[in-house]
This record gives C-alpha cells, sequence and structure tokens, in this order.
C-alpha cells in the first residue's frame, strides 16, 4: 500500500520574510519610516560610490571594492534604522496601557539585567503598578499609572528592598505619561544611563534576595493586569 501523505508541518518565516513584514506593518504606522530607511541607505551608498570615483585613481579593483563597502554599510545602516522605527511603532501602540512595562522589561531588557514582566507590587482597583529591574546600577523600581498613587506603592517597595538587600541602590522610573515621565521607548536607555555600582557576583546576590519578595496579590501568575478586580468582602 502506498503510503499516505502527511501535511507537512508549516516552517517559519526565514529572515528575508520576516523583514519584509517587519517593514510592512512599520511603515503602515509610520511613514516616515520608509523616508528615513531609504536616507539611511542612500547616504552611505552614494559615499561609497564617490569615494570609489575619486579616490580609486582609475584602479577598478579599488573602486568597485569601495562602492561595495558603501553599499554593504547603507543596508546595515538601513536595518539599524528600520529597527529603531520599529520598536518606536510598537511601543506607541501599547503605551499608557496596563502591563506595557512588563512587555519591555520581557523584550529589551539588556545583557547584566534580569526583570519580570510581572509587577512586583500593584493596586488591582486603579491598576497602579511597580516592576522591578535589578543589574549593574542596583535595584531600579519602575512605576507605572498616576504618579501621585504610584508614589506610595514605590515607597512600600523601597523599604521591601532595603529590608532584603540592604546598601544597594535604590532608583526610581516614572512611566505615568505626564511632562516629567519616562517614555515606554525610551525606558531601557534610561536604565542604563544610571551610575553602575554593582559588579556581576553582587547583581546575582542582590537577585537571589528579591526574588523571595513576591508579589502579594489576589492574582494568579500570569494573568493580566488589566483584568484584576478588588476582592470584595
Amino acid at each position: 500500500m502506498a503510503k499516505e501523505k502527511t501535511p507537512k508541518a508549516n516552517k517559519p518565516d526565514g529572515r528575508f520574510k520576516q523583514l519584509i513584514r517587519v517593514f510592512k506593518l512599520t511603515i503602515q504606522r509610520d511613514r516616515a519610516a520608509l523616508w528615513y530607511t531609504l536616507a539611511a541607505f542612500v547616504a552611505p551608498t552614494v559615499a561609497g560610490i564617490l569615494a570609489g570615483v575619486f579616490l580609486s585613481a582609475g584602479n577598478a579593483l579599488t573602486a568597485g571594492l569601495w562602492i561595495f563597502t558603501g553599499v554593504l554599510a547603507g543596508v546595515l545602516v538601513a536595518l539599524i534604522v528600520l529597527s529603531r522605527r520599529a520598536e518606536r511603532t510598537a511601543y506607541s501602540q501599547i503605551e499608557g496601557q496596563p502591563g506595557a512595562v512588563g512587555a519591555v522589561l520581557k523584550t529589551a531588557l539588556k545583557r547584566g539585567w534580569s526583570g519580570s514582566e510581572m509587577p512586583v507590587a500593584m493596586n488591582p482597583r486603579t491598576q497602579e503598578a511597580v516592576y522591578r529591574a535589578v543589574g549593574p546600577a542596583g535595584v531600579i523600581l519602575i512605576g507605572e499609572g498616576t504618579r501621585s498613587r504610584v508614589q506610595v506603592l514605590l515607597e512600600d517597595e523601597r523599604r521591601k528592598v532595603n529590608r532584603v538587600a540592604q546598601g544597594s541602590p535604590v532608583h526610581f522610573i516614572y512611566v505615568c505619561g505626564d511632562e516629567e515621565s519616562t517614555p515606554l521607548a525610551k525606558l531601557s536607555s534610561t536604565m542604563l544611563r544610571f551610575k553602575r555600582k554593582l559588579n556581576k557576583s553582587e547583581v546575582s546576590a542582590v537577585s537571589a534576595r528579591l526574588r523571595t519578595v513576591g508579589l502579594k496579590l489576589p492574582i494568579p501568575k500570569g494573568m493580566d493586569p488589566s483584568r484584576a478586580r478588588a476582592q470584595r468582602r
């Protein structure tokens, strides 16, 4: 009997297809991204062509190398610009929503930092939340929500950190949507601006101690914070 053909599993898209999809989604929401990406490609390419014409001294091989280098540089710069614009567009879609800070901590933390997409403190009724990250700068507490209410949560969490990891630097970042707050797209870069205070072993030790301080709220782990409700008596 002939063997029945089983349907092939859907293969994931290759890098090129993923890049095209990201590009299309980005320019749909950010028209300027197209022109920034094109400019980022054209400028190094033109520079390479001009260098090949004027600096090769009539040597075709040298001219070709200059042009090839210019095209490669153009592709690299264009990819960097597209990545930044795509990241900014993605953040603009979720900015102001409960859990947005957690999404950034899950995907955009740099090497040497650790954090969780789940808040370490939260007001289920008003949805103000505090997120925590640990890295070379110490402990970063990020408040999400209305500044006046999230300030109370931040101070409470600072006291918990001082009890468990006494002596560790503690910094506040506000993602509250007002003029003095940190925009969601700049959260990662803002964290990196703090001065380095802890070495690698100290970061690991502080992270281990803080894992004992969990979120003590009547919501199951992994639940969307926006769906949390206050308990009724």
